[in-house]
């Protein structure tokens, strides 16, 4: 699939590129007004959040223009960041190495290797049915019974958010849309920029308007104005968007209303097993952003949905 020739695709990567210069140039101001000694700790998680920014959209850059194996490649790899993170606030013991070797290095590759090939049949069952029967037959073989059902539990979890959650957003190329043959790559973005710019606007709405937290004990920084101000917006977003999906206005609107809203309850589910665990974030390797889960936890529990509502109601595959 080449992805050189889709207009829409080049408007959007550029229409990313300049709300990134103008947020640069933005922090770049309020560094120099109020922070020029680095001493102001939200201007400077804001330019670290910014310079994460410009990495991650040119990696994404980077895939789509490489087609549907670079996608895959890409979230593969995404994929792995994210289960090694999540496996390192886990019960895991010695006796889990088999588990995780499998689930790293057979399950995984497996999983996007079908998802490459376009094997829906087996690649939507795969993990969910096999991995889940396969995983605890291995670890029991080890003979160690203590927590066993807890360490079973967290490793299913694990491949089922950061592996077959996410292996759905490169499954949207494997559609079959009458229509838009060639262009699925934008349903990608269609679903990554609406994820993202709600995770943006309920943060900027509950800055400016939040008064009411909807779940304090889990993320103090939610709350039901900005939950509301940044859905909406997202839904708006979406609709406007139309134009580069097979969808209409007002069918583009309510699927990034599913998104917006499963990706925001995607984020409190992450977010109560970090506080079970008493971490604040999954990792330190994206600047601003914490971890790659942190950073994939919207949209790994807004891929699936997306994907099984375009599959049945648009695709004929």
């Amino acid at each position: 699939m080449s992805t050189t020739a889709i207009p829409e695709l080049g408007y959007m990567l550029l229409a990313v590129g300049l709300i990134l210069v103008v947020a640069s140039v933005t922090g770049y101001v309020l560094k120099r007004k109020f922070s020029p000694d680095g001493g102001n700790d939200a201007i400077e998680n804001l330019n670290a959040r910014i310079r994460a920014w410009w990495a991650m959209v040119a990696l994404l850059g980077i895939a789509f223009l490489a087609g549907k194996t670079g996608v895959v490649v890409l979230f593969a790899l995404l994929s792995f960041a994210a289960l090694r993170e999540f496996a390192t606030l886990t019960n895991t013991t010695r006796a889990d190495h088999r588990v995780l070797l499998a689930a790293f290095f057979v399950v995984l590759p497996v999983q996007y290797y079908l998802v490459w090939a376009e094997r829906y049949g087996i690649y939507s069952i795969f993990i969910p049915v096999y991995a889940f029967l396969f995983l605890p037959i291995l670890a029991v073989l080890r003979g160690d019974v203590d927590d066993f059902l807890v360490r079973i539990a967290e490793t299913q979890w694990g491949l089922m958010i950061c592996v077959f959650c996410a292996s759905h957003v490169p499954a949207l190329l494997s559609l079959d849309i009458p229509g838009y043959d060639g262009r699925n790559i934008l349903l990608i973005v269609f679903l990554i920029f609406v994820v993202q710019m709600s995770d943006v606007l309920q943060y900027v709405c509950g800055k400016l308007l939040g008064r009411h937290r909807i779940a304090p004990r889990l993320s103090p920084s939610k709350t039901v104005e900005g939950f509301v101000g940044g859905v909406a917006s997202a839904t708006l977003i979406g609709a406007l968007l139309s134009w580069m999906t097979p969808f209409s206005m007002l069918e583009a609107g309510l699927l990034a209303f599913a998104i917006a809203l499963m990706g925001f309850f995607g984020g409190l589910v992450m977010s109560a097993i970090k506080r079970d665990r008493g971490v604040k974030d999954w990792g330190y390797l994206i600047e601003g952003h914490g971890g790659f889960i942190d950073r994939l936890d919207s949209v790994v529990f807004a891929a699936p949905i997306f994907f099984h509502l375009v599959r049945f109601w648009w695709s004929t595959s």
